[in-house]
């Protein structure tokens, strides 16, 4: 499992993803080692655990773990 390290909600997105806005990343960790990711589902916050969903053209998508 990963860890949510920080997160935010994209209101104002690039061009490329505006049709998705708003969306939520989050920085995750695991071992020291962190990634940005798109969270797919409930929303999520610092502390919480995810996991891998999907992959989409190259964009890493987790969910939240239950």
């Amino acid at each position: 499992m990963k860890t949510v390290y920080t997160e935010t909600v994209v209101h104002a997105a690039p061009e490329q993803f505006v049709a998705d806005a708003p969306y939520q990343l989050a920085i995750i960790e695991e071992n020291g080692v962190r990634s940005t990711v798109r969270i797919t589902g409930d929303r999520v916050t610092i502390g919480d655990q995810v996991e891998f969903a999907e992959d989409r053209s190259g964009v890493a998508f987790y969910r939240k773990s239950h």
